[in-house]
């Protein structure tokens, strides 16, 4: 019951209204996933469909923590961390920190909650948090470039430099080139039109011409950007660890692997801080050796 009157009570109109939460946290979209659809979350039991599809139609940014969803679905807290750890197990759902550099407050790690509509493998998650995630390929439907739009649109300027399709699809990689150089539409419109003989005897030929001998140096090349840093955690007992050990996004102990006789004795509370601290330093550490 509590399921449908979700399913027609909040959807869609609830994201206009969700609480936000404080900048830099709350839900934050995985790349890369595939179009919305009816089936989205068809493979799951009612409640957690229904609890993943309000999720799923908020904005980056909302607050999807517990205490909050509990204020505005018809579950309780404790029904509700568990309807989410299952969506972890799923593949929609990710906990863990990541590392920002902010120039006016310097750096910090921030707590994220990543989302994908899209069920992603424990390998999908893993490479996600190392920061190379794979993009999957889905053909795109077939569009006019911006160098075919700028060749077309020359001969309603400049007549003697009318173009055939074919001539414009043609000469669209020399012009991309161009513009793969820093070149604006109005630099490349300016180095073909200008100083033109009379008659031009062969469009074409003459624009490519000019798109060849007249192409601008290569720019000097960038720094690629570093990936963020990013460390998952169990979505049960929230302790960090690294994405191959976490699968379904949960620990070997919380899944209930036995771990070996030598490490089944309890560790005493100081024990555990100075460990959590140990990560903590080794991250930093990493993270001023990745900026040296």
């Amino acid at each position: 019951m509590a399921d449908a009157q979700l399913s027609a009570a909040f959807l869609p109109a609830h994201a206009l209204s969700h609480p936000m939460a404080s900048p830099g946290y709350g839900k934050r979209s995985a790349p890369d996933q595939r179009p919305r659809t009816a089936a989205d979350f068809a493979h799951l039991p009612p409640r957690e469909a229904a609890i993943a599809a309000f999720i799923d139609r908020l904005p980056d940014g909302a607050d999807i923590s517990v205490k909050t969803l509990a204020k505005v679905l018809p579950y309780g807290q404790c029904a509700l961390r568990t309807a989410l750890n299952r969506l972890q197990q799923a593949g929609h759902l990710r906990r863990g920190r990541e590392h920002l550099t902010i120039e006016s407050s310097g750096s910090r790690w921030i707590t994220r909650s990543w989302w994908s509509r899209t069920a992603r493998d424990d390998d999908w998650w893993a490479a996600f948090a190392r920061g190379d995630a794979p993009e999957e390929s889905r053909p795109s439907p077939p569009t006019r470039s911006r160098a075919y739009i700028l060749l077309a649109a020359l001969g309603r300027e400049t007549p003697a430099l009318s173009l055939s399709a074919a001539d414009c699809a043609a000469l669209a990689p020399l012009v991309t080139e161009w513009y793969a150089r820093g070149a604006t539409d109005t630099v490349v419109r300016h180095a073909l039109t200008s100083g033109l003989p009379v008659p031009v005897h062969s469009p074409a030929a003459f624009l490519h011409k000019r798109l060849t001998t007249k192409l601008p140096p290569e720019p000097e090349p960038e720094p690629a950007p570093r990936p963020p840093l990013r460390i998952l955690e169990c979505a049960k007992c929230r302790a960090p660890g690294r994405a191959e050990a976490l699968p379904g996004g949960m620990c070997g102990t919380c899944r209930g692997e036995r771990a070996p006789d030598h490490l089944n004795a309890p560790l005493p509370a100081p024990a555990i801080h100075a460990h959590a601290a140990g990560i903590r330093a080794a991250m930093s550490q990493r993270r001023e050796r990745t900026l040296v």
